[in-house]
C-alpha cells in the first residue's frame, strides 16, 4: 500500500516526466535521484523569465503580460513543489540570490496588463553552470517562519510607526518602521527618502536599515534600546562627567558624518538620538529618523512648507532656508541636555556652558561653522571637582 510520501514522490514526478529540459540543465542536476530532471525544469523556466527581464530592464520596458502571469504561476509552483518535498522528508531550497529575485519580482509582478520593472531593478545574475537547487546538506537553512511575527509598538512618528521584534532565524531583536495608512503623497516620499538615504550610511553612530518592503511598506532596521532622553533621565544622578563626554562625541561623531555627505539632518531631538546598550553598561549612540533630512544642494523644500522638527531654532524664520547654521542651534540642546540632564539651555561659567552657549548664541554668526569644531572643544573639556556626581 502506497504512503503519503510515496503519493508525493509519485504525483511530482508525473508532474514534470513530460515536460522537456534542457542538457544544458538537465546535467547540473545528473547525480540527483528522482528529482533531477524536475529541477533542470524548474531551474530553466526559471532562467528564461530572468534573462528575458534583465533585457526588458536595461530597455526600461515593461514586462510583457502573459510572461509576468506565466512567472507568477511559476512562482506558486516552485514554492508549493519543494513544500511538498519538504513533506516528503526532502529539503530543498533555492539558493538565495534566486530567492531573494522572487520575493522581489513578486512586489511588481502584475497579473493583468505588463509589469513596469522597478527603476532600481538589479539585474539577477544567471546561473547556468552551478545549480540553484540544493539539498539542506549543502545550504544553510534559515527558519523563515511562515506564522507571524510578535510586534511590539516602542514608538510613533508624524507619518509611521515603529515596532520591535524577535527574528527567528538569528534570536536578535530588530526593528521595523511602517508608513501610516492614509499619510499624503508628500510623506510617503518622505519616508522613502528617510530609508534610501540611510541605506547609503554606513557608520557606526547611524542607525543602520536593511531592506524596504514594498507591500507593506515598511523597513526592517537594527534596534536601540532607548532614546538619549529616556537614558539620560534613568541615569542623571549617577551619570559620571567622562560618560556624557564620551555620549557627546559619539552624537557629534555621527552628525558629522552626515555633515561630510552633504546631508542636513534638520530634525535632531532628544528622541531621535537612539542609544543602544551592552555589557558592562557600555553604551553606543546612533542618529536616526531622517524623514527631514536634505541634501545642501537639494531644492525639494518648497518655500512655504511648514516649519518642523522637534527642536527648532528661534532664528529660523522659514524652513527652505534651514542650514549648517540652524542645525548648530539643536546640536546645544542636545548636548545641554547630556551634560545637565535638564531641559533648559546652560548657562555659567564653565567650559561646557560656554560651549553651548556659542552653538545656540541668538547671533548666528557668533556659532560653530561646523560640527567638527564642535567635536574638538568637547574633546577639550575636563571634568572639575563640582561637575563630579554627588
Amino acid at each position: 500500500m502506497l504512503t503519503t510520501t510515496d503519493m508525493r514522490v509519485a504525483d511530482l514526478k508525473e508532474k514534470y516526466a513530460a515536460i522537456p529540459a534542457t542538457r544544458a540543465y538537465s546535467r547540473l542536476y545528473e547525480d540527483v535521484a528522482d528529482f533531477g530532471h524536475m529541477f533542470a525544469v524548474l531551474h530553466d523556466h526559471l532562467n528564461r523569465h530572468f534573462m528575458a527581464i534583465n533585457e526588458r530592464a536595461k530597455a526600461k520596458e515593461h514586462y510583457w503580460a502573459e510572461r509576468s502571469r506565466e512567472l507568477l504561476t511559476l512562482i506558486d509552483e516552485v514554492r508549493q513543489d519543494l513544500h511538498e518535498l519538504k513533506l516528503a522528508g526532502v529539503d530543498v531550497s533555492l539558493v538565495d540570490a534566486y530567492e531573494l529575485a522572487l520575493e522581489d519580482a513578486e512586489t511588481w509582478l502584475a497579473r493583468s496588463n505588463g509589469s513596469p520593472i522597478p527603476d532600481d531593478y538589479k539585474p539577477l545574475e544567471i546561473q547556468r553552470y552551478e545549480p540553484v537547487f540544493n539539498f539542506a546538506d549543502k545550504t544553510i537553512r534559515l527558519k523563515k517562519e511562515s506564522t507571524p511575527l510578535s510586534l511590539n509598538m516602542v514608538g510613533e512618528g508624524s507619518y509611521a510607526h515603529v515596532y520591535s521584534y524577535v527574528d527567528p532565524d538569528y534570536g536578535m531583536k530588530f526593528a521595523i518602521k511602517r508608513a501610516k495608512r492614509g499619510i499624503d503623497e508628500r510623506d510617503q516620499h518622505r519616508f522613502r527618502q528617510e530609508f534610501d538615504v540611510m541605506k547609503s550610511l554606513s557608520f557606526p553612530y547611524i542607525v543602520q536599515v536593511y531592506k524596504f518592503n514594498e507591500k507593506r511598506n515598511e523597513y526592517a532596521m537594527e534596534f536601540c534600546d532607548s532614546t538619549l532622553r529616556d537614558y539620560i533621565d534613568s541615569k542623571n544622578s549617577t551619570l559620571r562627567f567622562s560618560s556624557r563626554k564620551r555620549i557627546a562625541l559619539q552624537f557629534l561623531y555621527g552628525l558629522n558624518y552626515i555633515h561630510t555627505k552633504d546631508l542636513l539632518h534638520r530634525d535632531i531631538s532628544l528622541q531621535n538620538v537612539l542609544v543602544k546598550f551592552y555589557d558592562s553598561e557600555a553604551v553606543l549612540v546612533k542618529l536616526s529618523d531622517f524623514g527631514l533630512v536634505k541634501d545642501k544642494l537639494s531644492e525639494f523644500t518648497r518655500t512655504k512648507t511648514e516649519m518642523r522638527g522637534t527642536i527648532r531654532d528661534p532664528m529660523l524664520h522659514d524652513f527652505k532656508s534651514y542650514d549648517l547654521v540652524n542645525e548648530m542651534y539643536s546640536v546645544g540642546v542636545i548636548l545641554s541636555y547630556i551634560f545637565t540632564g535638564k531641559h533648559a539651555l546652560m548657562s555659567g561659567p564653565s567650559e561646557a556652558a560656554k560651549l553651548v552657549q556659542r552653538c545656540s548664541a541668538n547671533d548666528t554668526s557668533q556659532r560653530f561653522s561646523s560640527v567638527l569644531d564642535v567635536i574638538n572643544a568637547v574633546e577639550k573639556l575636563v571634568v572639575k571637582p563640582e561637575q563630579a556626581p554627588a
